[in-house]
């Protein structure tokens, strides 16, 4: 059970850090109340394209899990520094680090692909 409250507790207090893009694009004045202001004010106003606001999108979404990779790794070293010379939980730090660069490899090669299908359908439209 109290691995549990640990578990959900972690997550709660990640939340916020996760959810700041969000935060940063939903700053509207209260007298933007036209749905052409509130565009403009995200920055997608009439003339942006679909593929422009799909690498938009995509480009948060990684961004946010380059933040998840930062926490991970905070993660794993807090439990390898505070392992004790325990074998188990040092072993348990070192996998979650190994996986947690693995993690970051995907998402640096899915930016890249994004990236560069974004850019080739933003040119093919144009």
């Amino acid at each position: 059970m109290k691995n549990s409250y640990l578990r959900i507790t972690a997550w709660l207090s990640i939340l916020p850090a996760l959810l700041l893009p969000a935060a940063a694009f939903a700053q509207l004045s209260a007298a933007q109340t036209e749905l052409a202001d509130v565009g403009d004010g995200i920055g997608a106003d009439a003339d942006t394209d679909l593929p422009t606001l799909v690498g938009e999108l995509i480009k948060v979404l990684l961004s946010v899990l380059g933040i998840i990779f930062v926490v991970l790794v905070v993660y794993a070293g807090f439990l390898y520094l505070t392992s004790q010379g325990e074998a188990e939980r040092v072993k348990k730090a070192k996998a979650l680090l190994t996986q947690a660069v693995i993690g970051l490899v995907i998402i640096i090669s899915a930016y890249a692909i994004s990236s560069f299908v974004i850019d080739a359908l933003v040119q093919a439209t144009s």
